[in-house]
């Protein structure tokens, strides 16, 4: 590797480890020494196995009096297969495993075809297959399981008693719960509140002089947390039957700033697809504002397969991040380095290495000029991309910054002038005129700024190359080095390296994209790839490999289509459209004015989380008068949201009814007027596919391995999300669900009135995808405890059908296997690739304006320092002087954000505040001081870690603590309290410190101008001793 290696030496890192960990030591010692009475002579205070392998011959002996189920994950938003080990006598979960069928946790996994005793055999001792075929969860998942037997958890439905967020609730029955949310009234002694019945208007506008704002029912709002594999029965309930717009997950302040910029390239905004390297091939891969092994997603995956490469000397990474991580290893390294980067700057970084590409001929022009998938398949090219397509580059033009289309030039089209999909999109011909890319047979010109005749008007047209090469050139490497702080030679060493592999490299991004520069640093991270034509290469950027289709139309079931289907309509609270396109804009322009906005629109964006409680309060475009949260915790997950809006919050006059769906108490629904308990980990049912980083299709099954601790409802199911749910329906007499709610693939109506019913079914069109799985045996369900639910199994499913789910249970889902992730025609090839273009220059974003300036965006990759909605760059507002350092976050390797696994608070009770040595010496600050860290938007006390391994200039917070809820503070229950535990509180948030947008008169917290996404990375910061 060319790059210099700066080695760290992180003394202050040890001095706390010693310091952290002596309590766990001794606690070992106590172990080792203490007394032994009753305990087995060769487990001793162990667990028995859960079976045994005989070494010589293989036979396998289970253990009667454990469980061993194939189920997934919750402890985390990897969600990976697990196998879970259980008490057959009490229930109780003992210990969790990796699932060796599932990729998530093995590599390689195991063929489906293996017998679930032969999966067993395969963890074994016996012919070493233990170590080759090596099984594994993470700390996260075996801690989380602690939960379902939390003291604090929700077990039953709850009303508030009193104040909203004042800790007192009262227990009551579900159809008491039912009856209050669907009939609303006085139903807190405040006056009357709209029920779900009253607000689900599907006529009456919202606000009669803006009609496209829709129906009064999209004044009830939904966030959802990660899919754990439930989410499309609730987008059935919420959107399709109910009718709201107004569904949206936890994107927009996870990582949805790479999810944007990422879905500019791939060209879409709503979906926002995404790729990662091919890490089983790769030869580099530059990791850029996310830690493999320690973050991301898969991680635990990503981290093995790093190891791997890392160790038989195939791979070699970077990573670029203001914290060093456990991503570098000193075992091996030579093969992962770390280059500190200030936060929110990743974009000068990677500019500069294009300007270096661009100067120095590396970029793949070659595969750049393919204009359409035909020509690039012909040349030997699995992708193509947009570099040669014309864009209008005309200031002035009404169709600036958008491509050049066959209606524009007077070309017959399919739908002449309609710029729809049959209105071609044109390339520079051989004889200087447009010609439509579907008729190019060969490369089309790259490097091309000339005129073509629209309307007897000569206009300026440019090609995406020529357009993104301008923007790398725009700034000097020196400029782009001094905003980075990354020097020149670590800048072309990058370059170089990146641009030396062929197709086996790769970079990619993720959390550390939350910045106020997100959108434009991600977008440049991921155009990287394009310059090297690494898409659907081996060892290069790889599609995920998708799931089987479960929830779908499939081919025993349709789970999509139903009488009387809504299709929401309106604006989304979220303003995630273009303000072009409201009434508001239409007035401001006849009146001669039509910029700014009264707030910021997103035209780039998905659904919005992030600006729900400014549009909420702020009534634009118009309020809420309910609010759902489902596992859901912005308040604790948004920077500067409870400082700005928790007043609001518990005020029920401005949002008159909340109802959370949740296992727990957190920092958002501790506001709430109403808990419906919810199932928990490995009580629950779900389907979930990888979310990116596996090449080969796959599915997990998630199924009750335990029997839910919950309350019940009147028949006797679990009172949890899907009985809520089946109940409103049932209640409001809602399509899609009922007797009636379902159907076979040959039209006949069956029930959607127990999980059991949607779960069960999608497993089928799971199981008879393609090929259809083979049928469990009768010692496959015995082994893994699925023979407990076949009597369900056989009640819902046709007699054909039901050994077949039963097998996908048994295996912990449905995998492809692992050979087949390369096309079998082209073996450099990926078998799941993506078809459709790249966009190097984006028309959605470069098309677009700014709605309080009126200023189009740029629609490539480009260098914009960390600004605020109008542009404004936020150290023009907080300076240098005032604010002299930058802070940020990173993700923990053990606590999860939405849970507190108190198995892990035992090693690790709390995070302290990384700084780097010399910024701790200025302020005579040492490891274990106490100091106040302190942003425009809060102040917090907090314990320092001396440490090395930091950026100069930035202090770095360990996100998953500082929690007020959760177990933090008790809350009373009827007439019992919760334990009092104050240590749960321990560490502190980074995202109480968040920022409010001067430039958007204080009306929301600071979010990414383009994206929307939130931003905490890159706040300004001051730290003093305490």
């Amino acid at each position: 590797m060319k790059i210099q290696r700066r080695d760290v030496i992180a003394a202050g890192g040890l001095a706390a480890f010693a310091a952290g960990f002596s309590q766990t030591l001794g606690r070992m010692a106590d172990a080792f020494a203490g007394p032994a009475d009753g305990r087995h002579q060769h487990y001793g205070a162990g667990l028995e196995p859960e079976f045994r392998v005989d070494p010589a011959t293989g036979e396998l002996t289970p253990n009667p009096d454990q469980q061993v189920s194939y189920t997934g994950c919750m402890g985390c938003t990897t969600l990976c297969g697990v196998r879970v080990r259980i008490d057959k006598a009490t229930g109780k979960i003992l210990r969790v495993g990796g699932n060796p069928y599932s990729p998530l946790s093995t590599e390689p996994h195991l063929p489906m075809k293996a017998t679930v005793k032969e999966s067993f055999v395969a963890l074994s001792r016996f012919q070493d297959k233990g170590l080759a075929g090596r099984s594994t969860t993470c700390g996260r998942g075996n801690a989380a399981l602690a939960q379902i037997d939390s003291p604090f958890r929700v077990l039953t439905p709850l009303k508030r008693v009193g104040p909203r967020n004042s800790g007192q609730w009262e227990p009551i029955s579900f159809e008491q719960l039912v009856k209050e949310v669907v009939e609303g009234g006085d139903l807190f002694g405040e006056g009357h509140v709209d029920g779900l019945r009253a607000l689900r208007d599907l006529k009456t506008p919202i606000d009669p002089d803006n009609p496209a704002y829709g129906p009064r029912v999209n004044q009830v709002g939904h966030i959802v947390s990660v899919n754990d594999g439930r989410d499309l029965l609730g987008r059935r309930f919420w959107q399709q039957a109910y009718g709201t717009q107004n569904y949206v997950g936890h994107g927009s302040y996870c990582g949805g700033a790479y999810r944007s910029g990422s879905g500019a390239l791939f060209g879409d905004h709503r979906a926002m697809p995404h790729a990662k390297p091919d890490l089983a091939n790769a030869e580099f891969v530059l990791f850029i504002g996310t830690a493999p092994g320690n973050a991301g997603n898969p991680f635990k995956r990503t981290g093995k397969m790093l190891a791997h490469g890392r160790t038989d000397g195939r791979l070699e990474y970077v990573v670029v991040d203001p914290v060093l991580t456990n991503a570098d290893n000193r075992a091996a390294a030579e093969r992962g380095r770390w280059v500190p980067i200030r936060p929110g700057t990743d974009g000068a970084l990677v500019m500069a290495m294009m300007r270096w590409l661009f100067e120095n001929g590396r970029v793949h022009t070659a595969y750049l000029a393919n204009p359409s998938l035909a020509v690039a398949e012909a040349r030997g090219e699995p992708s193509f991309t947009t570099a040669s397509w014309l864009v209008i580059a005309e200031p002035g033009h009404p169709r600036d910054g958008r491509c050049l289309r066959g209606s524009d030039i007077g070309l017959a089209a399919g739908r002449q002038g309609t710029l729809g999909e049959a209105d071609p999109y044109l390339v520079m011909g051989e004889d200087g005129r447009p010609l439509p890319v579907s008729t190019a047979t060969a490369p089309a010109p790259l490097d091309v700024d000339s005129t073509v005749d629209l309307g007897g008007k000569a206009v300026r047209v440019r090609t995406g190359y020529a357009l993104l090469r301008e923007s790398a050139l725009a700034k000097t490497l020196d400029e782009y080095a001094a905003a980075c702080g990354v020097p020149v030679e670590v800048i072309t060493g990058l370059a170089d390296e990146f641009s030396s592999h062929g197709r086996r490299a790769c970079a990619v991004a993720h959390g550390g994209m939350m910045s106020g520069a997100g959108f434009y640093n991600a977008y440049a991270v991921v155009t990287l790839n394009a310059l090297i034509g690494n898409l659907n290469w081996k060892g290069g950027f790889a599609m995920n490999g998708g799931g089987f289709p479960h929830v779908a139309a499939g081919p025993r079931y349709d789970l999509v289509n139903f009488p009387g289907k809504i299709q929401p309509k309106g604006t989304p609270l979220g303003r995630n459209v273009p303000y072009e396109r409201t009434a508001e804009f239409a007035r401001k322009r006849d009146e001669g004015k039509a910029y700014p906005a009264r707030d910021q629109w997103f035209p780039g964006a998905p659904g919005l989380a992030t600006e729900f409680f400014s549009s909420a309060f702020e009534g634009y475009p118009y309020g809420l008068k309910a609010l759902v949260l489902w596992m859901a915790n912005p308040v604790y997950g948004i920077p500067g949201l409870k400082e700005r809006f928790g007043k609001d919050l518990a005020d029920p006059q401005k949002l008159p009814l909340i109802i959370s769906i949740d296992p727990l108490i957190n920092e958002s629904n501790a506001y709430a007027d109403y808990i419906v308990p919810d199932t928990l980990m490995y009580e629950s049912w779900g389907w979930t596919t990888a979310w990116n980083g596996v090449p080969t299709k796959m599915l997990t099954a998630r199924w009750p391995v335990v029997e839910p601790r919950l309350a019940k409802t009147p028949d006797g199911q679990p009172i949890c999300m899907e009985t809520f749910v089946f109940a409103l329906a049932r209640a409001m007499d809602l399509p899609g669900f009922g007797p009636e709610g379902l159907a076979d693939a040959e039209g006949n109506r069956l029930p959607l009135e127990r999980p059991e019913d949607w779960y069960l079914r999608a497993g089928a069109n799971a199981a008879y995808a393609g090929q259809p799985v083979a049928d469990a045996s009768d010692e496959d369900m015995a082994l893994t405890g699925v023979a407990r639910i076949r009597p369900a199994l056989e009640a819902v499913l046709k007699p054909e059908e039901w050994r077949k789910v039963a097998l996908l249970y048994t295996r912990g889902g449905r995998y492809q296997p692992a050979n087949q992730a390369q096309d079998a025609n082209n073996p450099e090839w990926q078998a799941q690739r993506f078809a459709k273009p790249l966009w190097i220059w984006s028309e959605h974003v470069g098309g677009a304006k700014n709605a309080l300036t009126g200023k189009r965006y740029s629609g490539c990759a480009t260098w914009q320092e960390p600004a605020f909605a109008d542009g404004t760059p936020m150290r023009a507002v907080h300076t240098e002087s005032d604010w002299p350092l930058l802070a940020m976050s990173f993700k923990s390797a053990l606590q999860s954000a939405h849970s507190i696994a108190t198995p892990i608070t035992g090693l690790h009770p709390e995070n302290a505040l990384v700084v780097h040595p010399e910024d701790a010496a200025a302020r005579e600050l040492a490891t274990g001081d106490q100091a106040w860290l302190a942003t425009p938007g809060g102040r917090v006390k907090c314990t320092v870690l001396v440490h090395h391994g930091v950026m100069r200039g930035v202090v770095a917070v360990e996100h998953g603590f500082g929690h007020r809820e959760l177990g933090a503070r008790p809350h009373r229950i009827g007439g019992q309290s919760q334990p009092d535990r104050p240590q749960l509180a321990a560490g502190i948030n980074i995202n109480d410190l968040g920022l409010v947008d001067p430039t958007r008169g204080g009306r929301n917290v600071w979010v990414d101008a383009v994206s929307g996404t939130s931003v905490r990375n890159g706040l300004p910061a001051r730290l003093e001793k305490a």
